[in-house]
């Protein structure tokens, strides 16, 4: 993710840098020119900022290798969103310094403005409008989006906005960029990064997101192994491209409701089942069991994910952590071993749940792990008094010559985990699918 991000902020600094460089010998007083330079830098690394985050929201699938997954891919469209909006409002405070300048060095040494006529002028006068009215609602939008407790459903019909935003801030961009910038390095990022971009909030607004990886089926049955776990079985229409143990799929049972992360329950049959396990956490999973019928449409997008058993080093000592639902790829792993023990590292799997003794996968976990002598079950029941401590934990892993961390489950224990192997210095591998929609 820091990757992609720093390198694609690079490139526009450079590009941007080769701009200053096309543009020396203007006569204008230093504070004027560096007020427009941060104008012109600022509006730049907001605009490529906000390009990627476009990108990123029709879920690449040839991205989740290099970012390690659709949950990182969704965590970098998010900060992308973030630091653009952020920098357009730093944009827009640049813009309105000028009355500071003008306060502290009067009018002359102001950089010369481009002459424009006609429709270009009108243009450039609609455009500047609309960038503008366009911040307005993306800081409005972030405040919304950082603020937890506004409901899911309101936010994603709000969150839809995004693209027309977009596409206003882009006709802003093209229409507002220095005319020379067009003719060398800035002008050829900032056309690609707008091309791009551009395309991506099309593809949002005709709802064609997904389309190449999804498929129709039915509801051919609803279980609830507890108040608070649903399990829903899906036949599809057509041949399932398959799926690893681990990964996920964005469901749509109700189409005013939108797509739904829930990871696989299983190993892939063969057979264009699909099962998940939906654990009620929000407004709309809560009431899941009731609105669900047997024979009901439903859409599978995917699979998506690198959680996989198959690229656990089988020469690291492996540790598996689940937290509540975060069970079920492990559940999925475990099923996909029964055929054969032999493909099963060796592991430790802790799993956390709040009461062992009514908990819906206890019983499955014991039943899977007594088939997989190499997979060693720990099961810790907060109820009966039985916690995972994580600084334990990483004092086991500290003098472990190579060990990795395999985790799904609740943040505040991925994140005292985190923060006990820090403090002890460990350099393992820590994979953990934290996917978050907003």
């Amino acid at each position: 993710m820091k990757t992609l991000f720093a390198g694609l902020l690079a490139v526009v600094v450079a590009a941007w840098a080769s701009a200053i460089v096309g543009a020396a010998g203007v006569d204008a007083h230093p504070l004027w020119l560096a007020r427009q330079q941060a104008l012109f830098l600022t509006g730049y690394l907001s605009i490529a900022s906000m390009s990627l985050a476009m990108v990123l929201a029709t879920r690449p699938g040839w991205l989740e290798a290099p970012l390690g997954g659709m949950d990182r891919v969704y965590r970098t469209h998010k900060w992308a969103g973030i630091f653009a909006v952020a920098l357009g409002a730093l944009h827009w405070l640049v813009e309105m310094s000028d009355d500071i300048l003008k306060s502290l060095i009067g009018r002359q040494g102001r950089v010369p403005k481009e002459k424009f006529a006609g429709w270009l002028e009108i243009l450039r006068d609609l455009g500047e409008d609309m960038g503008e009215w366009a911040l307005y609602a993306l800081l409005a939008m972030l405040v919304i989006t950082l603020w937890k407790k506004f409901p899911y459903r309101s936010w994603r019909v709000l969150h839809r906005a995004m693209p027309v935003l977009y596409l206003a801030l882009a006709f802003h961009a093209a229409m507002l960029a220095p005319s020379s910038y067009w003719s060398g390095p800035a002008g050829w990022v900032l056309a690609a990064l707008l091309a791009a971009g551009t395309a991506s909030a099309l593809r949002s607004l005709f709802g064609v997101i997904g389309r190449a990886r999804s498929v129709s089926g039915e509801v051919v049955a609803i279980e609830c192994g507890s108040p608070e776990v649903t399990t829903v079985r899906c036949r599809l229409d057509r041949p399932w491209r398959g799926h690893r143990p681990g990964q996920f799929a964005f469901v749509t049972f109700h189409p005013d409701e939108g797509a739904h992360p829930f990871t696989i329950a299983g190993a892939d049959r063969g057979d264009r089942t699909v099962s998940f396990e939906i654990k009620a956490l929000g407004d709309y999973t809560t009431g899941l069991a009731r609105r669900l019928r047997t024979g009901q449409e439903v859409r599978v997008e995917g699979p998506y994910g690198r959680f996989d058993v198959a690229r656990c080093d089988r020469k690291a000592k492996q540790v598996w952590v689940a937290g509540g639902i975060g069970v079920t790829p492990f559940l999925a792993w475990l099923e996909s071993l029964q055929s054969d023990p032999a493909r099963a590292p060796a592991a430790e799997l802790h799993y956390c749940t709040r009461d062992r003794a009514t908990d819906p996968f206890v019983a499955r976990l014991e039943k899977l792990c007594a088939a997989l002598p190499r997979v060693r079950l720990n099961v810790y029941g907060a109820q009966q008094g039985a916690l995972l401590e994580p600084g334990s934990l990483a004092a086991s892993l500290h003098d472990a010559s190579a060990a990795e961390v395999w985790f799904c489950g609740p943040r505040g224990l991925a994140d005292a985990l985190r923060g006990a192997l820090d403090r002890l210095g460990s350099r393992l591998r820590f994979h953990q699918e934290a996917f978050e929609m907003r």
